[in-house]
């Protein structure tokens, strides 16, 4: 095993300590094996540390003037990015992921080099941003630490960091609002900038369907929308998709995972505190969960979360005047506000209903069950509730497939899970389809394309990942909102044939 970087005093000895498990995780994410993601590691530290003290000493010559740079570990991330690019350079691509090799020589990586106005959204704004603030907006919403460790990591009293990271999100929104009030637009795309802005401030109202038509075929809009909306479980992979590139919805499924197992809430079969997979056969299906993690599909993706979410009005008003970058930053030691956290419920099964009031159930929520809804393509899987006892061909059917639903997070207005599926038959392409029981509503999905009809969700095949061998194993994941309760889907099937729940 290649050796790891040796700190060189007690200040990188402490961000080693820090930031090695989050470099290690994503340079796992980038390779194609567990050595290759050690040496990719260990060069993209070294790389990073040498621009945080090139960046320390630019510090010193502009007499305590900070040079616009981001935060440590995003920073580090994107070394092991352009780490990963030189390798692809230099002969050594076989080391690293297929599909990283892939967007290595697409557009989407071209503007991670591109002139500043032509990079991702997110990645300016968090880069505009005061030091501070920019630390503790990525520690709290990309690598979900607990604010109490959050504030001490950063020095501020635990009593007022929520209430500083909520001042942060404005920040952090305003930036990206004025960076794309700058960027140079089509007439089309002027015409909407006031209307978007506007519907992005608050959960509650609908949104024009002009507005979300033009969302579905503007990528730099759509970006946009998923930057500007605090609300909801869009700004976390907003920052992850925009600022890490590749990958960046995989990462940040990882850092939720790894904050679980640290906090003692991990499964055995989740990752180790450094974002490693224990399961030795997981690497092969990392593969097929990364395909969709770029950017241009990120936005798309949040668009359709944008478009889809209800809007409305609110008290916050227009945003903050002045330039926030004239300010002393929220996140400050000196700050304190008090500050109340509030606990998502806990998350239970679903008690079981009768077979009459499922049915009853399933015929107002789906609307396959209203005789005069029309659907070109109507959905041959299974409708309604598992609890159904009416005679079906496909579901009396002996099952050949079975599910894992795993709630990765959860917060008091979203969630996250991993679906994994192994089929005993080879599949050619796959379509899996279940009920949520408590009216979630999913927002955005990676590695499958999805439609949702009242209660029922239809996952299917993306392009890379639709062939499937017998025994095989594949599996997609999915941002989602909930109210009031969040029991597990139910009702899975494979291509029309149950399957059943580990």
């Amino acid at each position: 095993m290649p050796d790891l970087p040796t700190p060189q005093d007690d200040t990188e000895a402490a961000l080693f300590s820090e930031c090695w498990d989050a470099v290690l995780s994503y340079a796992d994410l980038c390779t194609a094996g567990s050595t290759a993601a050690t040496e990719l590691a260990r060069q993209a530290f070294a790389t990073g540390m040498r621009d945080l003290r090139a960046a320390d000493g630019h510090d010193l010559r502009s007499a305590g003037r900070r040079a616009p740079r981001l935060p440590r570990i995003p920073l580090l991330l994107s070394a092991v990015r352009t780490t990963a690019a030189d390798w692809e350079t230099e002969g050594k691509g076989h080391m690293l992921d297929p599909e990283l090799r892939l967007w290595l020589h697409s557009d989407k990586a071209a503007r991670y080099t591109a002139p500043p106005t032509g990079r991702p959204l997110a990645l300016r704004a968090l880069r505009d941003m005061q030091q501070p603030d920019a630390e503790l907006l990525w520690l709290a919403e990309v690598e979900a630490l607990p604010l109490s460790v959050v504030a001490r990591r950063l020095g501020l009293d635990p009593a007022g960091v929520s209430d500083e990271l909520a001042q942060v999100r404005v920040l952090f929104r305003d930036r990206c609002r004025r960076s794309h009030l700058d960027a140079p637009k089509d007439p089309q795309c002027r015409g909407y900038v006031r209307l978007l802005d506007a519907v992005t401030r608050s959960p509650v109202a609908e949104t024009p369907d002009d507005l979300s038509h033009h969302l579905a075929r503007c990528a730099d809009c759509a970006e946009a929308a998923a930057c500007l909306r605090l609300h909801g479980v869009g700004l976390p992979a907003a920052l992850a998709g925009g600022v890490i590139g590749w990958g960046g919805l995989a990462y940040l499924e990882r850092r939720r995972r790894a904050a679980e197992v640290r906090l003692g809430a991990g499964r055995p079969d989740a990752p180790e505190p450094d974002g490693r997979e224990r399961d030795p056969a997981a690497h092969k299906n990392r593969v097929l969960r990364n395909g969709l993690l770029v950017a241009a599909v990120l936005v798309s993706l949040l668009a359709l979360a944008v478009s889809l979410m209800p809007f409305g009005s609110t008290d916050d008003g227009a945003a903050p005047g002045g330039d926030p970058g004239d300010r002393q930053p929220v996140a400050d030691p000196g700050s304190a506000l008090p500050s109340a956290t509030a606990r998502p419920p806990s998350h239970t099964p679903r008690s079981s209903a009768s077979a009459s009031d499922a049915k009853n159930t399933a015929d107002h929520e789906d609307p396959d069950k209203d005789p005069d809804h029309k659907d070109p393509d109507p959905d041959p899987e299974p409708q309604g509730t598992h609890t159904s006892t009416a005679a079906d061909p496909e579901t009396s059917a002996p099952a050949t497939c079975r599910v894992r639903y795993d709630l990765v997070n959860q917060w008091p207005d979203g969630f996250q899970v991993t679906v994994t599926v192994t089929t005993e038959r080879p599949l050619d392409t796959w379509r899996v389809a279940w009920s949520f029981p408590d009216g979630q509503k999913i927002g955005q999905m990676w590695d499958a394309n999805f439609t949702q009809k009242g209660s029922r969700v239809t996952a299917t095949a993306a392009d890379y990942n639709r062939t499937v061998p017998a025994d095989g194993t594949f599996a997609f994941g999915f941002l989602a909102t909930w109210q009031g309760k969040n029991a597990p889907a139910h009702g899975f099937a494979l291509n029309g044939r149950p399957c059943t729940t580990a």
